[in-house]
């Protein structure tokens, strides 16, 4: 009984460990490298979606605790400014007035 349970651990053993680097074998083959990069900047995409929307409802939440009006969803309105600086004054030429 005690060397056919050794026995059953060495060959799972064995095939656990066939099996793990056959795996590491695939992720090192150009192919692999490129769906471990994919998957790297899929997960960072998805990163940064989930803390804009996190942003966002926080940013929400704030200003309707604060009782700030939300902003407008639109583009932004373009108001014409006034120049902040005097503009410069027209020299009459000679001879013209």
């Amino acid at each position: 009984m005690n060397r056919g349970w050794w026995f059953v651990a060495g060959a799972g053993a064995g095939v656990y460990a066939a099996a793990r680097a056959r795996r590491v074998a695939e992720s090192l083959t150009p192919q692999g490298l490129r769906d471990r990069v994919a998957g790297l900047s899929l997960g960072a995409q998805l990163l940064a979606e989930e803390v804009r929307t996190g942003a966002a409802e926080k940013e929400a939440e704030l200003r309707e605790r604060l009782g700030l009006v939300a902003p407008e969803t639109g583009p932004p309105a373009v108001h014409p400014t006034p120049p902040t600086h005097p503009t410069p004054l027209q020299i009459p030429e000679e001879g013209t007035t």
